[in-house]
């Protein structure tokens, strides 16, 4: 229970970072940053729609969408970060503190924005929206997580750009770039890629949750005189979170080391798969 609390708290911590960023950085410069905050700034630019509100009408049917879709990726956790993104953004609608400068709001706005998201990830929580869709795009069209949300999210900074202008669009990615950093900081203060060692003594579990659930090679070795195996695999920064949350889970008591791989060569990274 206690476990429990600390991960909600984490979501609605974070969730708040997240509603501040909109409201502080991104919509005062006209910034559609990706994700349905973007479609919100759209709206209010084209028909001065309430974000909150615009956030909560796109994000419930998505929510629904992705429970029947994708099932047990989803839970009430989602449903918190889904509902208090908006909140937030509405309770702090008339903030006294906004920057209206583009390049200010990107740099910023994309940090504290990647804090609030991260903290989130770090309660095992997610704000819906479009990252939902990334998912639904993941899993029907066999594209890597990091490329179903680059595609999701670049339509909405290419709609930006027809609505706002092209300079606009580009701090929007620029935000975009600064937040995918910040978030790779705060949940495993790593690089994109990953090494991942696992010592363990339930190969065969750990062999099933990276061959199917992650679709990843990896090697095995041995450990020592004991009766442990070691297993080594890269993987990409969104399936090493997914790993390092699986494996706390179900097998808490393996030896696990995240490293940083500056550069991978082969099959599924520099190859395509």
């Amino acid at each position: 229970m206690r476990k429990l609390l600390t991960e909600y708290s984490w979501i609605m911590i974070g969730s708040i970072f997240v509603g501040l960023a909109f409201n502080m950085f991104f919509l005062p410069a006209r910034l559609a940053a990706g994700g349905v905050s973007g479609i919100s700034t759209i709206l209010y630019e084209l028909y001065e729609f309430e974000p909150a509100f615009i956030q909560w009408l796109i994000n419930i049917p998505i929510f629904f969408l992705g429970f029947v879709l994708l099932g047990k990726e989803f839970s009430l956790k989602t449903l918190v970060g889904t509902f208090f993104v908006p909140f937030t953004i509405w309770l702090s609608a008339d903030i006294p503190f906004t920057i209206d400068n583009p390049l200010l709001s990107a740099i910023y706005g994309g940090i504290l924005l990647g804090v609030g998201l991260g903290i989130v990830y770090r309660g095992n929580g997610s704000t819906g929206g479009l990252a939902t869709v990334a998912q639904i795009v993941k899993k029907y069209s066999g594209l890597s997580s990091g490329y179903a949300q680059l595609l999701v999210d670049g339509m909405v900074v290419v709609a930006s750009a027809v609505v706002f202008n092209l300079e606009l669009a580009l701090f929007a990615m620029m935000a975009i770039f600064v937040t995918s950093k910040v978030i790779d900081f705060v949940q495993l203060q790593t690089s994109p890629s990953k090494l991942v060692l696992i010592i363990t003594e339930h190969e065969e579990r750990i062999q099933t949750i990276i061959k199917e659930e992650i679709d990843r090679g990896l090697t095995i070795g041995g450990f020592s005189n004991q009766e442990k195996t070691m297993i080594l695999c890269v993987v990409e920064q969104q399936e090493a979170i997914y790993l390092k949350r699986v494996l706390q889970e179900e097998e808490p008591h393996s030896f696990v080391v995240f490293l940083n791989a500056s550069e991978i060569l082969g099959k599924g990274f520099s190859l395509a798969k």
